[in-house]
């Protein structure tokens, strides 16, 4: 018989019909299963080695990207506002995630925090998206680290062949061999332990993060006051976009949003946000973390703190290096150096791009075969994919199936028309987190809390609406590829997960249901 959690005896007492869509899985089930001896991660991971996950997944395309676009077109100088804004966005929503990490330090994250708090179909559709916004980040991810390494390539006077390129600049097709490979590779190194992946972002984190600083301390010397004025430039309102490219707003409401002034700032936040986009990725190594109560929130928070900062100094110094109105939308941080004519600065910025983009691929590749592994092993996928190799303590079979995976879509599709799937999905993944932190404080008052959100329900609720406004932003087009996945992921839920969760299949009361002592099951996290 399935349980589901409940006041009544603040262990889990009170029972779900068998089969029943909202049947939740109790925490110390949850943490059980993460000792059972083929199928428990190998725990290596420190506070520091997640806050570098963090940032090594939070720095890469946004701060070299996102900036100038969001300046130009958006903000103006009060870029750096709009960075803030994001960021107190996703402080709200990463308060909520720390609370459920510390608590329930399981592998899964957003997927795993679900089934324990709202149920077993909601984890199931949670779960669902995190694997779609995971991979569909990791190849575009790849397909832009591959654009900047053929532009190094042809500086230096070495030009890849269109037929292993990605295509050529006729719009001709072509497999993007370079992208591929980099997916490949990552994926092995995943495999051979996450103490030899937490070296390797431990590096390339160590390179990007020395090249922000260089951009910031350097570009203040070519500051000038004047491109600050106006700070914040006067309110225009736009006609809006049409077709399939419509914000849903537009579409449901006819409110278009409005360029520069007040709302300006706010209409960049909602382009940045996706630069802070992976922060919550950290709560996917719970299980592979030493110290889960402690070390989660404080690379959850820490991680979160030093890339807001890092992105609004970095916004100041560009739109002071050069009027907003100029800036590049393609590689401003290097066309503002080339501005100022400073070149070396800007060949230096690349190459901080290139391992920026490596290590955000390589933590998407983690998040995603961590997500896979967790809906393996309670039964909604496939149990092989909840195997963990004998030697490396990593879910191997799961990781090489979706490296694969990505590596073929990052080597053959096109694919910027699908990467704003990734905002939606990792949006609604905050929604739904931010929602179960109430919910489980409701069902489970007994549970040992490491980290306590404050201000529970006003924060939580904070995060749902304004994770909402962001996500009615997105075109018509994103709501219906992201329906379109979703109605795929219910087909298969009842096709094949509903009658094979081990959930569904327990027969009596699962571990940690109703007479089992509270944190049963603890031992060895």
């Amino acid at each position: 018989m399935a349980t589901a959690s409940s006041p009544s005896g603040g262990t889990g007492g009170g029972t779900a019909p068998p089969g029943g869509l909202l049947r939740t899985k109790p925490v110390e089930q949850s943490i059980a299963d993460t000792e059972e001896p083929e199928h428990a991660l190998r725990k290596s991971l420190s506070a520091l080695d997640l806050v570098v996950f963090g940032v090594g997944v939070v720095i890469g395309t946004g701060i070299f990207v996102l900036t100038g676009t969001a300046a130009r077109d958006y903000a103006g100088p009060a870029v750096a506002l709009s960075f803030a804004a994001a960021g107190i966005v996703c402080a709200l929503a990463a308060l909520c995630y720390a609370e459920f990490a510390s608590t329930v330090p399981v592998a899964g994250s957003a997927y795993t925090f679900s089934y324990a708090s709202i149920g077993e179909f909601p984890a199931w559709i949670i779960g669902w998206d995190l694997v779609l916004e995971l991979a569909l980040g990791a190849a575009v991810v790849a397909v832009g680290w591959s654009g900047y390494v053929q532009s190094l390539l042809s500086s230096a006077g070495v030009t890849l062949p269109a037929a292993i390129a990605g295509g050529g600049s006729d719009g001709s097709w072509g497999f993007n061999l370079p992208a591929s490979l980099l997916v490949l590779l990552l994926t092995v190194i995943l495999v051979a332990g996450m103490k030899l992946s937490a070296r390797v972002t431990s590096v390339i984190v160590g390179i990007k993060v020395t090249v922000v600083l260089l951009v910031i301390i350097a570009g203040a010397f070519f500051v000038k006051g004047a491109n600050f004025h106006p700070f914040l430039p006067p309110s225009q309102h736009n006609g809006g976009a049409s077709g399939g490219a419509t914000p849903l707003v537009q579409a449901l409401f006819g409110f278009t949003p409005s360029t520069f002034g007040v709302m300006g700032v706010f209409s960049a936040a909602a382009v940045v946000f996706f630069a802070y986009i992976g922060f919550d990725i950290v709560a996917t190594a719970a299980e592979e973390t030493r110290n889960p109560q402690r070390d989660l929130p404080r690379g959850i928070l820490g991680s979160l703190a030093i890339c807001t900062v890092l992105y609004m100094l970095v916004s100041v110094v560009v739109t002071g290096m050069q009027k907003y109105t100029e800036l590049s939308t393609d590689a401003p941080l290097a066309d503002a150096f080339k501005a100022v004519d400073q070149p070396v600065f800007a060949d230096l910025i690349s190459v901080g791009a290139v391992a920026g983009l490596t290590s955000v691929t390589m933590i998407l590749l983690l998040g995603q075969s961590r997500v896979f592994f967790a809906m393996s092993r309670d039964g909604l996928l496939p149990r092989t994919f909840a195997e963990v190799h004998p030697r490396f303590g990593t879910p191997w079979k799961s990781t090489l199936l979706l490296g694969l995976v990505v590596a073929a879509v990052a080597g053959v599709i096109p694919l910027k028309e699908l990467s704003e799937l990734v905002n939606i999905g990792t949006l609604f993944a905050f929604v739904i987190v931010s929602v179960g932190v109430v919910v489980l404080r409701r069902t489970r008052p007994d549970l040992p809390r490491a980290f306590r959100t404050p201000a529970v329900p006003l924060v939580p609720v904070l995060a749902v609406l304004s994770c909402v406004w962001l996500m009615v932003n997105l075109p018509v087009a994103t709501w219906w590829r992201f329906g379109i996945w979703m109605a795929l992921g219910f087909v298969v839920y009842f096709a094949y997960g509903r009658s094979h969760s081990r959930l569904g299949r327990t027969e009596g009361p699962p571990r940690g249901a109703a007479g089992a002592a509270p944190g049963a099951g603890r031992s060895g996290t």
